[in-house]
């Protein structure tokens, strides 16, 4: 299945794979379109664009659900954000590369919702791993197996 359109929840999202997908936009002239309530840098380009929503949460996240349809790729650090469009029919992709589907995303939601309830019981979770070069070869390779379809 080739991918039709790539919706990025870009407020969240790293620089460093923002750029991997500008040039996977260009390269195979997918649409692009950033998602942010701010205003993003982006090169110029027929393939990529940007969407400035209004602050809030899940502002974003609510626009990709109502846009994006099946057969298109949204790329999320956001478990609940995948869960919705995976219904949709989409694809949902991590920053880090780790491809979300119907398999694995209930799972995903129950550990969030869990690591949610230690934080607010006084917990310290800490955080995610820093983001670093595995993370991005990572999800360039996932993204380049996704394009070639």
């Amino acid at each position: 299945m080739a991918i039709t359109h790539i919706w990025v929840d870009a407020d969240a999202c790293p620089r460093v794979i923002k750029e991997i997908l500008f040039r996977a936009a260009q390269r195979v002239g997918v649409p692009l379109t950033l998602v942010a309530n701010q205003p993003l840098q982006v090169p110029r380009s027929p393939h990529i664009r940007t969407v400035r929503v209004a602050a809030g949460f899940d502002v974003a996240d609510a626009h990709i659900v109502q846009q994006a349809t099946a057969g298109e790729l949204v790329i999320t650090a956001d478990i609940p954000l995948a869960a919705e469009v995976i219904a949709r029919g989409c694809l949902a992709l991590n920053p880090r590369g780790e491809l979300y589907n119907e398999d694995n995303i209930r799972q995903r939601l129950n550990m969030r919702d869990f690591m949610d309830s230690l934080r607010s019981s006084g917990v310290d979770t800490g955080g995610p791993a820093a983001f670093g070069q595995a993370d991005r070869q990572a999800f360039a390779n996932q993204l380049d197996r996704l394009l070639a379809g």
